[in-house]
């Protein structure tokens, strides 16, 4: 992974921690969290459709791809659990499409479900603090002999607001039944992740991710999205994306990329909650 592009994301993620406000009062209620109804089915991650060229090779119809992720949440359990958490189903599907070549093959197809406990977490003054997940997953490609790749994981995922604008996010994996397939994908992904969402406006959101193998080396992954809602009622966005690294796709995930894309984007709603301000009080 380039030091350069590490470097520009780092620069980044240090200027939105500079700007942070935080502001307990801003935090819904413990009444207000048990009281919101949670949809049955939602998006769980984002939903795009992008499309785009290398930045550190040549442009040629073999080098230019399209993108697209699809991702949804199904409710199972809710209320009847300890910790007021509930229990969920998790799908995602992400796709790596040589569109611009001869036939459009699709190079890589990856299949993540998952199944995990979700609950609220509060502070001492019963305001919302952040959101934790805990999860078993499976990823593979679904392929057979020399171009199988799959891994398991138990992970932990913890979300919360540092300020009105900022959100943060850690995600940390054991992983298990993996070394057949890929026994040294942990160099290239490591053992978590780290993600930053800002908002620089209502329309304007900006969400950096990164990942780091666990040598003593540069593998690992940064992936940056800039979006721009396309109207305020709905939930549909322009995205830019960088991404530069290893990991993007399962069948290369030893292999380093550096890929600008732009599209469409459905943003999830699953943090929402999170950027819910206190209601204000009524004009007299």
């Amino acid at each position: 992974m380039p030091k350069t592009a590490v470097v520009i994301h780092f620069i980044f993620v240090l200027l939105f921690l500079g700007q942070v406000v935080h502001s307990q009062s801003d935090y819904p209620t413990k009444n207000q969290v048990l009281d919101t109804v949670l949809p049955s089915f939602s998006i769980y991650k984002d939903a795009y459709f992008i499309t785009g060229v290398p930045t550190n090779s040549s442009i040629s119809k073999e080098t230019a791809d399209a993108k697209y992720q699809i991702s949804f949440k199904q409710l199972i359990l809710r209320g009847e659990l300890p910790f007021n958490s509930h229990l969920f189903l998790t799908y995602t599907q992400k796709a790596f499409w040589n569109v611009y070549e001869f036939s459009s093959p699709f190079q890589e197809v990856n299949f993540n479900p998952g199944i995990g406990l979700g609950a609220p977490v509060f502070d001492r003054h019963d305001r919302l603090k952040g959101l934790v997940e805990m999860k078993l997953e499976h990823e593979s490609n679904g392929r057979d002999s020399i171009y199988s790749r799959s891994w398991n994981s138990l992970s932990l995922n913890y979300n919360t607001r540092l300020g009105e604008k900022l959100m943060v996010g850690i995600k940390g994996w054991l992983p298990f039944v993996y070394k057949e397939d890929n026994p040294d994908l942990l160099n290239y992904i490591g053992f978590g992740e780290l993600s930053f969402f800002y908002d620089f406006s209502d329309k304007l959101k900006l969400d950096v991710n990164m990942r780091k193998g666990n040598q003593w080396d540069w593998k690992g992954r940064v992936r940056t999205r800039l979006s721009l809602r396309l109207s305020e009622t709905t939930n549909q966005h322009l995205m830019l994306e960088w991404y530069t690294g290893y990991g993007e796709s399962l069948i290369t995930y030893d292999q380093s990329r550096s890929m600008i894309r732009l599209g469409y984007l459905i943003k999830s709603p699953d943090l929402n909650i999170l950027k819910r301000k206190k209601n204000k009080k009524p004009n007299r």
